[in-house]
C-alpha cells in the first residue's frame, strides 16, 4: 500500500512539474494582430490576424464569471465589444492592457439603475511578486473582473497588441 501511494505521489509531482514548465508555443513573429476574442465559458483568449487564429491563451476571469458585468465589485468580467485602450508597464500586476469598459451605453444603463458600472478592466499577469504561481493561476477565477494570464503570456501580448485593437468578450 505504501509503495503504491508513493508511486502515485511521485507521478502527481512529476505531472505538476511538467505542466508548470512545459513551453507554450509563441505568437508567430511579424504577425499583424487585428483583434482579440475572449470566450468566457471556455476561459480562452484568442489572438487573430484577420480570420486566422494565431494563438489561444488559457485565462482566469473574475471570481463570479457567469453573466455580464453590472456594477463595480460584482466580480464579473464584462461582455461585449471593446478596444485595447491602454498599456501600463507599471501595474500592480505584471503589465496590463486596458479594456475600454465601460462604454457610454453601459455607464448610462448603470446610472439609470443607481449603480457604478466599475472600470479598470484589464488583461494582466500575476500580482507583482507572485509570478512564481505561473500556469497554476489558471486553476481558478480570481480577478475582480479582469482577464489574467501568466506573466510571460501577458508580456507577449503587451509586446504585440497595439492600442486600438478590437476585443470581443463573449459569454
Amino acid at each position: 500500500m505504501i509503495k503504491k501511494t508513493s508511486l502515485l505521489i511521485t507521478i502527481a509531482v512529476i505531472s505538476l512539474i511538467v505542466y508548470y514548465y512545459w513551453p507554450e508555443p509563441p505568437l508567430p513573429t511579424n504577425s499583424k494582430i487585428t483583434r482579440l476574442v475572449v470566450y468566457k465559458s471556455k476561459r480562452e483568449l484568442q489572438v487573430l490576424a484577420g480570420s486566422e487564429i494565431l494563438k489561444t491563451y488559457k485565462i482566469s476571469l473574475g471570481h463570479h464569471p457567469v453573466g455580464d458585468k453590472q456594477k463595480e465589485g460584482d466580480g464579473r468580467t464584462p461582455e461585449g465589444f471593446y478596444t485595447i485602450n491602454d498599456k501600463n508597464p507599471n501595474s500592480g500586476y505584471h503589465l496590463n492592457l486596458g479594456i475600454s469598459y465601460p462604454t457610454a451605453e453601459q455607464r448610462k444603463k448603470a446610472k439609470a439603475q443607481g449603480l457604478n458600472p466599475g472600470g479598470d478592466i484589464k488583461i494582466h499577469g500575476l500580482k507583482n511578486g507572485q509570478g512564481y504561481i505561473g500556469k497554476f493561476q489558471r486553476w481558478r477565477d480570481w480577478t475582480n473582473g479582469c482577464m489574467a494570464l501568466t506573466n510571460a503570456e501577458v508580456k507577449e501580448l503587451y509586446d504585440h497588441v497595439p492600442i486600438g485593437t478590437p476585443i470581443e468578450i463573449l459569454p
